[in-house]
């Protein structure tokens, strides 16, 4: 047991032993302050680039957000400024099928000088073609009728030039025998499915002597400036070896009026603008299509980039001929077939089942209104390159894969 007066004592004791060592540690710190400086702030200053529009001397406030606040707009909208400085949401750009319906007709970029592709005749005004047969089926996808449609005739180069009015929205779509390449991809443009598979080849007179591309050597060429022909002609020859004079052209208007006039030995394009052009040279029959092949060329429509729903119509249209010729379901038979087929697929084709059309943003029975007021691929071809048209072109790799001949027309399923 401790003694009560020697447990005060040695609180005592203590206490003073405490208050020694706290003036002992004041005294240090009255040193230390004599020998290191005073730490100052280190103040760090985000200032954004000055406002020319804020008064001399003004200061506009900014405020930041907490850790968990988000300030980044939805996917679909953008932020603008508005006068007194805040942020407002704008919205979307109007997608083109809205834009198309609201208009109340399809615009429709096409060729108007190219027999069995795209041609313009102004004493019936009156548009025929393959391509134009495409745009007609658009329409009818869309309004369910085929009538609702403007052709605009663009070209190749100068002020009608086909990409760009694709980029500036003058035309919704553009049916032109137009390839599908990478660097036309990526610069602004998007492409639907392939319609009509083709190749460059050359033309030649039929007294020439020029039996085969090697016979070419030493000759002149004409080919149209800045198209994929032209590279195409300075890139194989190239790799072939084979010297040639090149004559260009700048738009198919001046091409082949050059070449019928012996300006040059041969001219050069995709095999079907060769023979719908070699209709209307003076004297057609003298002149001759080479067999060879320099490329391959899928041509097929061409839209802006960056509306997916617009590129779906237009993808789902092309593949609803195609299907269609794939199930045997043609212009002749689809109202019957509309009423009687027992067959699924044709059934969610022509829309008896499903609501593939609603999802897309058309009708469900759009594939019906292309069918019977266009028809499928085949009455397509067959009514303006077929065998019964001036133009007389062999099918090859244009056609439904299921129905052998070597075809490699296919579409995805209704389903």
């Amino acid at each position: 047991m401790n003694h009560p007066s020697r447990s005060i004592a040695a609180h005592t004791r203590a206490a003073l032993l405490g208050l020694a060592a706290a003036f002992g540690l004041a005294g240090c710190a009255d040193v230390a302050a004599t020998l290191l400086p005073t730490p100052r702030p280190v103040i760090v200053v985000l200032s954004p680039t000055p406002d020319a529009s804020l008064p001399a001397g003004g200061a506009a406030a900014t405020t930041m957000p907490t850790p968990d606040a988000t300030t980044m707009p939805t996917p679909d909208a953008t932020t603008m400024p508005t006068p007194d400085g805040a942020t407002a949401a704008t919205p979307a750009p109007e997608r083109i099928l809205e834009r198309v319906r609201a208009r109340g007709r399809l615009i429709c970029g096409t060729n108007a000088e190219l027999p069995g592709f795209g041609l313009y005749d102004p004493v019936r005004d009156n548009w025929t073609g393959f391509d134009v047969d495409f745009c007609r089926a658009v329409a009818a996808a869309i309004f369910g009728d085929a009538t609702r449609v403007e052709f605009v005739a663009l070209t190749t180069s100068g002020a009608n030039e086909r990409f760009e009015a694709i980029r500036s929205g003058r035309v919704d779509v553009l049916f032109r025998n137009t390839t599908w390449t990478l660097g036309r991809n990526v610069s602004g443009l998007a492409f639907g499915p392939t319609t009509f598979h083709d190749g460059q080849t050359f033309m030649v007179r039929r007294d020439s002597g020029i039996n085969s591309i090697d016979d070419l050597a030493g000759k002149t060429v004409c080919v149209a400036e800045g198209t994929t022909s032209q590279q195409n002609l300075s890139d194989d020859f190239a790799a072939r070896g084979i010297d040639v004079t090149v004559r260009l052209g700048t738009d198919e208007a001046s091409l082949y009026p050059a070449y019928d006039a012996g300006e040059c030995d041969a001219v050069t394009s995709d095999s079907s603008q060769l023979a719908g052009k070699r209709l209307q040279l003076d004297e057609p029959q003298q002149h001759v299509i080479l067999g060879d092949r320099i490329s391959r060329e899928p041509l097929g429509p061409v839209l802006p980039r960056d509306d997916n729903q617009w590129l779906d119509v237009i993808s789902w249209t092309v593949f609803a001929t195609i299907y269609a010729e794939e199930l045997r379901v043609d212009q002749a038979t689809v109202a019957e077939q509309a009423q009687t087929a027992t067959d699924p697929r044709i059934r969610r084709l022509l829309g008896s089942e499903g609501a593939f059309g609603s999802e897309l943003g058309l009708t469900n029975d759009f594939a019906l209104q292309i069918i019977r007021q266009v028809g499928n691929y085949g009455d397509i071809y067959l009514r303006n390159l077929g065998p019964e048209t001036p133009l007389d072109l062999d099918r090859g790799p244009n056609k439904a894969w299921n129905l052998g001949g070597g075809g490699v027309l296919a579409s995805p399923p209704f389903r």
